[in-house]
C-alpha cells in the first residue's frame, strides 16, 4: 500500500517498500539497556559452509535500491551440474520460499504439480503488489549448504498468462520488482500454510495457488497440500537448517554506498551460531512483536521485516511527524532528525528498550544505498483489528545480530517460531 521513492544511490530510480502481506517476523534486542539504531560498531566475521556473504547495496543493474539485502544464490536441474548463480535476491524476514524472476532463468526446470499433474503456479500478495509465475523444481544452495528438490517460484508472464482472479498491482519484472527475487526467510515453514490446503470454493482458501492447464486462461485457484506448497529453503538443508542470523555492522548517521554483511545458517548448530546473550521476543499467535512506544506508552503489534527499507511506524498524528510531500510520500520528513525510544517485549521479561533516529530523507546523500534513519507511516494499521503498528525494517537490523527461528525447528531456547537480537 505504500512505495516509497528515493532520489539517490546513484540509480534509475527509487527504491520500493516490500511488505508481504499477512506476513510476519521477528527480533530481539541486547539483554540490558538501550541499543541504538546503528548497534555499536562493526561485525566479528564469521566463517564456515553455512555463512553466505550479503549486501546492502544499489540493487541489480544499479537500478538505485535504498535500503535492500540482497544475497547470491545457486539454482541447478535436479539431481546435475547444470546450475546457474542469480545475484540479488531481496533477504525478506517478512516472507517464505524463493522467489527469481523467470526472465532470468536459463536452466530446464521442471514445473511442480498436483496430484492431478496439473502445472502449478503462484499469486503470491505483498503489500505492494502481486508477484505471479508457475512453480517449478530445482536445487538450490547458499553458500555451502543445498535443499535438494526445492519447489522455488519463477515471477513472470512467460509461462501463464496471470489470471483475473491475481488482482493487485503486478510486480512480475525487473523494473516492478526492483530485484532479481526474493529470499524469504521468515519464521514460518510454509508461505501460505493450511489456508491453502481448504477447497478452492472456501472463502477462506485466499486464492494464492493455481493449478494450470494451457498457457493462456487455463490457470484456476486450486487447493494445494502444505507439503507441495513453497517452503522455507533453509528448513530444507540437511544441516542448519532450524533458522537464520542476519549480522550487519553500524553505519554512520550520514549513510553508507554499501554494506556488507553475512547471513549465519542454523542457531545454536555450530560454534559460529550460538545465540549467546541474545534476547529471544515474544511472538503472539500472528508472529506478532510488541513494541510499546514511547517508553512507557502504548503497546503495538509489530514484526522486524528486512525486506522493508525504512522503519514504519504509527501515523503523523500519533508520532508528531510530518509526513513527505511529492516524490517522498510515505516517508516522515521532519525538519530536523528526531530521537526517538520504544521497548519490545521479551519472552522472558526485562523488556529492552530500542532508539532511533528519523531523518529528513530530502537531506540524505544522494549517493548513498544505505540509511539507518529512514522511517514512515505504517500503511492500514489498525490497533483494533491487531494490524501490525510497527514495521521493523532494514534499519532495525544494522549494527546487529538478528536471530529468525523457524516455527517447529528445535533450538538451543526451544523450538520456533521466534526472534532474537
Amino acid at each position: 500500500m505504500v512505495l516509497a521513492l528515493l532520489a539517490g544511490c546513484d540509480g534509475q530510480q527509487g527504491s520500493m517498500v516490500l511488505h508481504p502481506v499477512g506476513g510476519a517476523a521477528g527480533g530481539s534486542v541486547s539483554a540490558g539497556g538501550a541499543v541504538s539504531p546503528g548497534g555499536s560498531g562493526g561485525i566479528q566475521a564469521a566463517a564456515g559452509d553455512n555463512v553466505l556473504d550479503v549486501v546492502v547495496d544499489s540493487g541489480p543493474q544499479n537500478i538505485g535500491y535504498i535500503n535492500g539485502l540482497f544475497a547470491t544464490a545457486t539454482i541447478c536441474e535436479p539431481g546435475t551440474n547444470n546450475c546457474q548463480t542469480i545475484d540479488h535476491l531481496l533477504v525478506d524476514t517478512g516472507s517464505v520460499g524463493v522467489r527469481v524472476l523467470e526472465s532470468l532463468v536459463t536452466l530446464s526446470l521442471p514445473e511442480a504439480k498436483n496430484d492431478s499433474g496439473q502445472a502449478l503456479a503462484e499469486c503470491a500478495p505483498f503489500v505492494d503488489g502481486t508477484a505471479w509465475g508457475p512453480l517449478k523444481t530445482a536445487d538450490f544452495q547458499l553458500a555451502g549448504e543445498k535443499a535438494a528438490g526445492l519447489t522455488i517460484h519463477l515471477i513472470g508472464e512467460q509461462s501463464y498468462a496471470v489470471p483475473t482472479g491475481c488482482t493487485g498491482t503486478p510486480i512480475n519484472d525487473l523494473s516492478t520488482l526492483a530485484a532479481n527475487g526474493i529470499l524469504g526467510v521468515g519464521l514460518s515453514l510454509k508461505d501460505c500454510g493450511a489456508a491453502c490446503a481448504m477447497s478452492a470454493q472456501s472463502f477462506l482458501n485466499p486464492g494464492t495457488y493455481y493449478a494450470c492447464s494451457s498457457p493462456r486462461g487455463g490457470c484456476a485457484v486450486a487447493a494445494v497440500p502444505t507439503n507441495q506448497q513453497l517452503s522455507h529453503p533453509v528448513a530444507s538443508f540437511p544441516v542448519d537448517n532450524n533458522g537464520v542470523i542476519i549480522r550487519l555492522p553500524s553505519i554512520a548517521a550520514s549513510g553508507a554506498a554499501s554494506v556488507p554483511g553475512q547471513m549465519v545458517f542454523g542457531i545454536g548448530t555450530a560454534t559460529n551460531n550460538r545465540l549467546g546473550s541474545a534476547v529471544v521476543v515474544a511472538l503472539d499467535v500472528n508472529q506478532f512483536a510488541s513494541t510499546t512506544f514511547p517508553v512507557g506508552g502504548t503497546s503495538y503489534a509489530s514484526i522486524i521485516d528486512s525486506g522493508s527499507n525504512g522503519l514504519y511506524f504509527l501515523d503523523g498524528a500519533t508520532t508528531n511527524l510530518p509526513q513527505c510531500t511529492g516524490g517522498l510520500r510515505g516517508l516522515y520528513c521532519p525538519s530536523a532528525t528526531t530521537s526517538l525510544s520504544a521497548t519490545l517485549a521479551a519472552a522472558s521479561g526485562g523488556n529492552p528498550r530500542v532508539d532511533f533516529s528519523v531523518a529528513n530523507p530530502a537531506r540524505l546523500s544522494a549517493t548513498a544505498c544505505a540509511f539507518s534513519d529512514i522511517a514512515g507511516p505504517m500503511p492500514g494499521y489498525r490497533t483494533d483489528l491487531g494490524i501490525p503498528a510497527f514495521d521493523w525494517g532494514l534499519p532495525f537490523f544494522f549494527g546487529r545480530d538478528v536471530y529468525i527461528a523457524i516455527e517447529g525447528q528445535g533450538t538451543s531456547a526451544g523450538d520456533g517460531p521466534y526472534i532474537a537480537f
